[in-house]
């Protein structure tokens, strides 16, 4: 774990017991090969200080991150140790805990229950390559971190020519996880696709991340339409089978989800990640996890009354 605030290792928090997706494990272990090289530490940022004397209530806290571990890069089981969890957004929650003085322990969810598990106050925060979308902000207070491209994930030699989210989709079977926001934009292909008198796609949805990638390799789905990166990790674990079709630009960032009755510590979250990215843990970050540099995205406020 890259540490940045202290001198000494703190572990990880185990992960609740039975914990679905431990059959993913292999999947995972391919897709962190050669990802987790170690960066060197540096000082606190100079502002934290400060922000832990501004919001001293959060200092000393256990605070739950509920999060949906199934994108490798980004939240996933430790290939080496399936009581951790790794990624972008476990080192980045980390890094904001400790500028403000409290700790995380993981709350495992479905990506569906992300929203209603902090709604319900069964966790405290969300960071976990969430997009911050109006409607999602109706349930939750975002603070955006990220850019969005998605990737198109077809199998080998794209044999439907699939080229995007159009028409190209018409008759495909595309696997997606429940509640992500390419469903939607799928979804309106429909009546195109009808119109022109092509066959409609079909949308399979399913748990996380790793069952949609399986769902190509098996034949059962033609196209998987999520994060780039999440895609580029897909063909580097299956270069024979799996391709990017092509990048498309999504009109959403990434966010971390806070609970709307809770502005101050919305407030704190922004302003450590703001000390984070200040003091370039964040850039180092998105290296480290061989995540785009062109993803960073200062941050701002997304909130629907």
């Amino acid at each position: 774990m890259l540490k940045r605030f202290s001198t000494e290792a703190r572990p990880r928090r185990s992960p609740s017991a039975g914990m679905a997706g431990l059959r993913n494990a292999a999947l995972a272990a391919l897709l962190f090969a050669g990802i987790c090289a170690p960066i060197s530490a540096s000082a606190a940022p100079a502002g934290c200080a400060a922000l832990q004397a501004k919001y001293p209530d959060l200092k000393g806290k256990k605070l739950v991150n509920a999060i949906n571990p199934h994108t490798p890069g980004y939240e996933a089981i430790d290939p080496k140790d399936p009581s951790k969890y790794v990624g972008f957004d476990i080192d980045l929650g980390e890094q904001i805990g400790e500028c403000l003085g409290f700790t995380l322990t993981y709350k495992a969810v479905t990506f569906a229950a992300l929203l209603t598990t902090l709604a319900s106050g069964q966790a405290d925060i969300v960071i976990s390559d969430i997009y911050a979308t109006e409607e999602r902000a109706k349930a939750a207070d975002f603070i955006t971190y990220s850019k969005v491209f998605d990737g198109v994930l077809v199998a080998k030699g794209n044999p439907k020519k699939i080229d995007g989210i159009n028409m190209s989709m018409c008759g495909a079977a595309a696997a997606e996880n429940t509640g992500y926001v390419e469903v939607p934009l799928i979804q309106a292909l429909m009546p195109q696709c009808k119109a022109a008198g092509k066959p409609e796609p079909i949308i399979q949805l399913y748990d996380n991340n790793a069952n949609c990638i399986q769902a190509i390799l098996a034949g059962r789905a033609d196209t998987y339409i999520n994060d780039v990166n999440t895609v580029d990790q897909a063909v580097k674990a299956y270069p024979d089978k799996l391709e990017k079709a092509i990048a498309v630009t999504i009109p959403y960032s990434v966010g971390i989800g806070v609970p709307k009755n809770k502005p101050e510590f919305r407030d704190a979250v922004m302003a450590a990640l703001i000390e984070v990215q200040k003091a370039g843990i964040h850039m180092d970050l998105l290296k480290k996890w061989n995540l785009d540099v062109n993803n960073f995205e200062e941050p701002r406020i997304v909130s629907v009354k």
